[in-house]
């Protein structure tokens, strides 16, 4: 009964909880606040995009074109520089995360498991 009991709920069992669970939460955090700011770097590039082709449209201020000029141009530099620094973070975040979680939890998870065989012999 008990071996059959442990076969069902096998998959339910959790991973065991870092010691580092702070650090890798705000690893998470982290990265969910720069997917949020290149979002918003998106999002002002397309206010730009729409500004500048809004500017062009008007037939009456021609002396003004220039303005929607820049507007294009710097939409395309804010899209550029969000899309660059979501990268840049976004492989500074996975490097920590495998330092942080993957290193250290394979580790303490294998530890927990020759600690478990040891206490099943002196068991038996």
């Amino acid at each position: 009964m008990k071996n059959e009991a442990k076969k069902l709920f096998r998959f339910l069992r959790t991973k065991p909880v870092p010691a580092n669970t702070n650090e890798i939460l705000a690893l998470e955090r982290t990265k969910l606040a720069n997917e949020r700011t290149l979002l918003s770097y998106i999002r002002s590039s397309l206010y730009l995009l729409l500004g500048g082709i809004a500017i062009l449209q008007l037939k009456d201020f021609s002396n003004i074109h220039w303005l929607g000029y820049i507007a294009l141009v710097v939409c395309i530099i804010f899209l550029t520089v969000g899309v660059f620094r979501y990268v840049l973070l976004s492989r500074r975040l996975y490097k920590w995360n495998r330092i942080l979680f993957v290193d250290n939890v394979s580790e303490k998870v294998d530890k927990q498991a020759e600690d478990q065989e040891k206490m099943e012999k002196e068991e038996a």
